[in-house]
């Protein structure tokens, strides 16, 4: 089943908070994938990632940042369809 929800994180530290969103998305039976894109050590890695989301097929991309908000804000502005961010507390 091809993908239509990314999820993106900065570091896989993340994936302990992001995990729920990819748990709910299998209950729901909706097809995702999951990467580790940072927006402050591959800032060009996740441009592509977004600008091209659209043409494999993503309908919206939820977009995990622990600290600042920077992954969300710098992947909406590549997107034309929905961005969903949120900020977390990292964990020690």
């Amino acid at each position: 089943m091809k993908a239509v929800v990314g999820i993106i994180m900065g570091s896989s530290s993340d994936w302990e908070t992001m995990q729920g969103a990819a748990d709910t998305l299998t209950a729901l039976g909706v097809a995702h994938e999951v990467k580790v894109v940072s927006a402050h050590r591959t800032p060009d890695l996740l441009f592509e990632y977004a600008a091209s989301a659209r043409e494999r097929g993503l309908k919206a991309i939820i977009a995990g940042a622990g600290g600042a908000a920077h992954l969300p804000g710098m992947t909406a502005p590549r997107r034309r369809s929905p961005c969903s961010g949120s900020r977390y507390q990292p964990r020690p």
